[in-house]
């Protein structure tokens, strides 16, 4: 009989990260002018998360493109670190994802794609994770380089404990729409 392999189940999104921080607000004393510093860059990185939705564990990969060969990328990661595992990675339709050689590679890593449907993007907890990151991370905190400001952002989420990981993309939640499966002893133990 053969063995039944443990599961994991990852959740897979992209961000851009600009050299401009977002402006949420602006406080200054009374009387003075915010000062709002403008570089005239367009510098951009593209930070890539893998979110374990039964651990919090996070694995954050950073590019200069979104595109198929780093997507490629980031899967020899993926099963690189869950060596061992059946691997169940959710994801949007994004044109890095789709492609044939991503789903190919894919295949022969065993690693399993599913595809979120098309503007849900509320059903991916990594969504959750980048409105904190640009929220609360980088939001009104110039850096001297896009370069500093993702290095701010991992350094955010790596001092963030797992739970508090988990909190925020909203997997503690009741409502979480795959919280019997997280819930369910099918997953193994937590990594």
């Amino acid at each position: 009989m053969k063995e039944k392999k443990r599961k994991v189940i990852l959740f897979v999104d992209a961000t851009f990260i600009t050299e401009t921080p977002p402006l949420r607000s602006s406080w200054a004393p009374v009387g003075t002018q915010v000062r709002i510093p403008v570089t005239g860059q367009r510098a951009k990185r593209v930070l890539w998360a893998v979110f374990h939705i039964r651990t919090g564990t996070l694995l954050l990969h950073r590019s200069e493109r979104w595109n198929q060969k780093v997507f490629q990328d980031l899967l020899r990661q993926v099963r690189r670190k869950w060596r061992g595992w059946a691997v169940v990675l959710f994801l949007d339709r994004g044109t890095p994802h789709t492609a044939r050689r991503s789903r190919a590679l894919a295949k022969a890593l065993g690693i399993d794609l599913r595809f979120l449907p098309r503007a849900a993007s509320h059903l991916n907890p990594v969504e959750s994770l980048w409105r904190y990151a640009k929220g609360r991370l980088l939001a009104n905190a110039p850096t001297q380089t896009v370069e500093a400001s993702v290095d701010h952002v991992c350094r955010g989420f790596r001092e963030l404990s797992p739970r508090d990981r988990l909190r925020l993309a909203g997997v503690l939640s009741e409502r979480f729409w795959l919280r019997k499966v997280i819930m369910s002893h099918q997953l193994g133990p937590p990594t």
